[in-house]
């Protein structure tokens, strides 16, 4: 029986390679990237089955190549394995592009699982984003309903309409900088905002203070 192919991608070098001894030989690893546009480049040429995807990526993020990458490669499961446990941004993945989303603190019998699930048509869900899923679901069965702003991009774009670097939103909300831009960009790109400028309107005109 063929190993099930499994393409890369996190731009820190020592996480890729501890996957990669990890995995192997069990699984197949066809390549591994460290950017997003290479991402998107090897995944073109290898067509894997599985795509294990960090979201921190650089060039372009990991949100934004999982939305091409499941245009361009309908059937290949891509699985989120990323420390970013922010379970609306998990919320979001899921239901646009993901098969499956671990957090890096997961053993790595939960990663494997994840990988077969996928494979097999199930999502896999660490169980800290699944038990919110699950309240989620209890308290509002409009589930599928999602907020204008997760409380994530609430949090950061109070404090970039404060005045805020992003360097300094990130020390204030102990994330890196690069997390800050992925989730201001996400919001000017859902919301059609061109300029800081307009990130600053849309933030008085929805009266923004973190929920």
């Amino acid at each position: 029986m063929a190993k099930v192919r499994v393409l890369l991608a996190d731009d820190h070098t020592m996480v890729a390679e501890a996957l990669k001894n990890m995995l192997e030989p069990e699984f197949e690893i066809v390549a591994t990237a460290s950017d997003g546009r290479k991402l998107v480049e090897l995944a073109k040429q290898t067509k894997p089955d599985v795509i294990l995807l960090d979201l921190g990526m650089p060039l372009l993020n990991g949100f934004d190549a999982g939305r091409q990458l499941k245009r361009l490669l309908p059937t290949t499961k891509i699985v989120v394995v990323t420390m970013n446990d922010d379970c609306e941004t998990a919320h979001a993945t899921l239901r646009e592009w993901a098969s499956g989303y671990v957090i890096k603190s997961a053993a790595g019998a939960e990663l494997r699982r994840a990988i077969a699930d996928a494979i097999g048509g199930r999502p896999y869900v660490s169980p800290p984003i699944a038990n919110w899923q699950a309240e989620r679901f209890i308290n509002d069965p409009r589930m599928s309903q999602v907020k204008a702003l997760t409380r994530r991009q609430r949090e950061v774009l109070q404090l970039l309409a404060e005045g805020r670097s992003m360097k300094e939103a990130a020390a204030e909300l102990q994330l890196t900088a690069r997390t800050i831009a992925f989730h201001k960009y996400r919001i000017m790109q859902q919301h059609g905002l061109k300029t800081n400028v307009d990130l600053m309107r849309f933030a008085m005109k929805h009266d923004v203070p973190p929920s």
